[in-house]
């Protein structure tokens, strides 16, 4: 505030008054994301977006991918499992 003029008292009361509307709106911003509820609500959306298009249909390429990643990752298990027990 490197204002040359004086400014009155109505004037810095006002900017008081828009700053403290501005600090209110930001703090209740923040509650609402940081808030369970709505933390959840955004994750449940996220997987939701992952496994349905925009038009509801599921998107199989991407449940073969994961599908597919899941039985390489069990193999490989079951491969170091079985490579440990002959010991």
């Amino acid at each position: 505030m490197s204002d040359t003029k004086a400014r009155t008292a109505e004037q810095i009361e006002a900017d008081i008054a828009a700053t403290r509307d501005r600090l209110a709106s930001t703090v209740d911003e923040l509650v609402d994301r940081a808030n369970p509820k709505a933390v959840l609500e955004r994750q449940v959306e996220q997987a939701k977006s992952q496994v349905f298009d925009e038009d509801g249909q599921l998107r199989t390429q991407k449940i073969v991918a994961v599908a597919g990643a899941v039985v390489g990752v069990v193999g490989v298990l079951l491969v170091i499992r079985r490579l440990v027990g002959r010991r």
